[in-house]
């Protein structure tokens, strides 16, 4: 689970917006750490504890990849792309999630 100011996130949703913020092109660690952040007014951060670990397992599984260059700033970064298989993971687990929502949606209308 992301260490998020929002802890009750659902499992997997963290991979989930990695790749979303990925899908606009290559980005590091703190950047995409910050677009989360900003995308979501504020609502979410994501630790560094959380986020390198997932990046690390998302390199495993095909779903990203990895080289080094400079940051906007001058310094050394790792940044990350998304390959064909994180684009159809992200398809995925975005047709999952939004079937998900739609449900937790339909039970909380209900009198």
């Amino acid at each position: 689970m992301a260490e998020l100011r929002n802890p009750d996130l659902l499992p997997g949703t963290l991979y989930m917006m990695i790749l979303r913020t990925l899908n606009q092109g290559p980005l590091h660690g703190y950047a995409i750490a910050k677009r989360i952040e900003d995308w979501s007014k504020g609502d979410l951060q994501i630790e560094d504890g959380s986020l390198y670990p997932a990046l690390n397992r998302m390199l495993q599984k095909g779903w990203v990849n990895a080289e080094w260059g400079m940051t906007e700033n001058k310094r050394r970064a790792r940044f990350y792309r998304l390959t064909p298989a994180g684009r159809k993971r992200l398809e995925a687990e975005s047709t999952a999630f939004n079937k998900m929502i739609r449900a937790i949606q339909l039970v909380m209308r209900t009198s």
